[in-house]
């Protein structure tokens, strides 16, 4: 298959944070690959921009504050190490699309930090959510897009690991078997069940 079929080059990006909003907290880790060349990857773990934590979500993916307060990048250099890989991957004339698995959640962290950091966003202002791509595609509820349904259906049950890249690359795989079928689909066959 082509690395980018389309105008745009789907990235799948998926992100770790101390915390559910940018404002008040902080972005711990980026993972991304080209979701047709997931040899393509970037990972970067930043230092955070404070002590502000969710003892949930630092439970979850185990990034240590203390660790990355002295050897996470700094925010801005890690954007922009970010963009130039962006810039790297990404095929001449094509637009990089962001990817995400409630790509709202990830989606608002990168942008605030490209934004705040950088100046602007690489990837424009438009992400696609692969929940609901499948709901879209498929006709079903909201509710029967969890990532615990999903990986029953595609990926063979395999878990996210709540490791940014590895959460990323199987983000890409789970949003090329959905593009394969959502193509089944236009000829006419049933999604998956």
């Amino acid at each position: 298959m082509e690395l980018c079929p389309d105008a745009e080059c789907y990235v799948s990006v998926d992100v770790e944070t101390s915390g559910p909003a940018p404002s008040l907290y902080s972005l711990l880790a980026i993972g991304a690959c080209l979701v047709f060349d997931p040899a393509q990857r970037f990972y970067i773990e930043l230092r955070p921009l404070n002590t502000a934590a969710v003892p949930e979500a630092t439970q979850v993916h185990q990034l240590s504050l203390e660790r990355l307060a002295a050897e996470g990048v700094p925010p801005a250099e890690a954007m922009a190490r970010f963009a130039d890989w962006l810039q790297f991957v990404i095929p001449q004339g094509k637009t990089p699309l962001f990817v995400g698995f409630n790509a709202a959640f990830d989606w608002m962290f990168v942008n605030d930090y490209f934004h705040r950091f950088l100046g602007y966003n690489p990837f424009g202002h438009a992400p696609l959510d692969v929940k609901s791509f499948y709901m879209g595609m498929c006709g079903r509820r909201w509710g029967d897009t969890s990532m615990q349904q999903l990986a029953r259906r595609y990926l063979g049950g395999r878990r996210l690991a709540h490791h940014a890249l590895e959460d990323a690359l199987l983000q890409a795989e789970l949003f090329r078997k959905l593009l394969a079928e959502s193509r089944a689909h236009q000829r006419g066959q049933a999604c998956a069940s």
